[in-house]
Parts: structure tokens; sequence; C-alpha cells
């Protein structure tokens, strides 16, 4: 979600890292750049929204292909480069065998040649961040409209939950993704606080409305279950 300015270097939003780079051992490393990388975000987000994106990429991106040892150091890396400490990052970088040819994070690679791809998201805030909203604020939401038998507005969208298990979900198409998740906690006892919606590889923003992301029949919501809340 978002895009660079300038640049389309932004729009990572998956992680790979089974490819290699095709002249491992022969391009050149360069350091840490001390400039954030700047995007601009599709739906504005929140502080608390951000953080919860954040989170949710360092939680799942050693489930992916990579080394956790690696994740761990890139993790805390972009920490210190977002607190302005460009020392320390360099030297977890360096710690980890962790080359940056283009002096990012947005692309490195492990001293196998395997890449790593770090989602601008977690790098640096966007210019349009909504400041000063609080997780409750950024919550606030539209009443719940009931959905009652025989509602023809209501449809049926697919969410697939731990494993391969799918589960059908009755919503209404000006439900935001939060009204939605709500319905999910009253069907399936899953508290909203620790759902996670992602659809197309991209997590989906609370406030935006299912409509919005033009799902058609047969598409498949993924929902990641968190161990804690918020």
């Amino acid at each position: 979600m978002g895009a660079c300015l300038g640049t389309n270097r932004g729009r990572h939003e998956h992680r790979h890292s089974n490819s290699r780079h095709p002249g491992t051992g022969t391009w050149k490393n360069q350091t840490l750049r001390k400039e954030h990388p700047k995007w601009r975000s599709d739906v504005p987000l929140t502080e608390g929204q951000l953080r919860s994106k954040r989170d949710e990429f360092w939680d799942t991106a050693p489930a992916f292909d990579g080394r956790k040892e690696i994740w761990d150091a890139l993790k805390a890396a972009a920490a210190a480069l977002e607190s302005g400490d460009n020392t320390l990052a360099q030297a977890i970088i360096d710690g980890a065998n962790i080359s940056l040819p283009q002096g990012t994070m947005l692309d490195c690679y492990d001293e196998l040649g395997a890449l790593y791809q770090v989602p601008v998201y977690c790098l640096s805030p966007p210019v349009n961040l909504i400041r000063g909203v609080t997780a409750s604020q950024s919550r606030v939401e539209e009443e719940l409209v009931e959905i009652k038998p025989g509602d023809n507005r209501s449809f049926p969208i697919k969410v697939r939950l731990r494993g391969e298990k799918e589960i059908r979900l009755k919503v209404l198409p000006n439900d935001s993704v939060l009204n939605s998740k709500r319905r999910l906690e009253a069907q399936e006892s899953i508290a909203v606080s620790k759902q996670r919606w992602f659809f197309s590889g991209k997590m989906m923003s609370d406030s935006v409305h299912l409509q919005q992301y033009k799902l058609e029949k047969g598409y498949v919501i993924q929902c990641v279950v968190r161990e804690q809340d918020d």
C-alpha cells in the first residue's frame, strides 16, 4: 500500500528471499543511506495503523522464505534507522553479513545471495501520515447494521482462517473492514483486535469499505490471527 515519491521502489508488499542475486560476489556493497525513503500511502494511515502494519510484517516475515536471524537483524536495523542512529543500523547490517547493493533495505541479500525485501512502510512513515490520533479514535466507526434473514443487500465473502479453514461471512456492501471484522468476531469468536485481514497480498485498512476492494465471486480474504491483542 502506497508508493515512493519519484520512484516505484516503495511498493514492496510481499516478502521474497528465495531468489538469488545474479552477481553474488561480483557486485559492490554500499553503506546504508542516512536519508529515509519518502512515500505516500494510497489510504492515509494513523500512527496506530502504521504501527499495526509494521508489527504484522515483522511477525509474519520469518514464516515465509528466509532465515529468522536475518529478519530479526533487519527489524533491529530498521528501528535504529528510524530513530536516527544510522551508525547502529549499519553495525547491525554488517554484523549479520547483509549486503545492500542499492544502499537501502528495500532490497538486501544475505551472505548466500538470498534476497530479502523490506516494505517501505517499515523504514519510514508516509508523508500523509495522520498524526495525533489515538488507536481508539482511529477505530470510531458507523453503527454496525444487523443483517436480518432475507436481507437481499447482504452477500457472502470467503475468509480463510488458520490452515486451510475457510468460512462464509455475510456482509453488507457498505460495511467497512472494521465492521466486517466485528461480524467475524460475532460468528467465530475471534476478537477484532487479534484480526489482520489481507487481500491480494496487502493488509486491508479498517477504515476502508469492502466495496472499495472490488471483491468478486471466488476471491478469498486471508485472516491472520495474532496471539495477543494490540
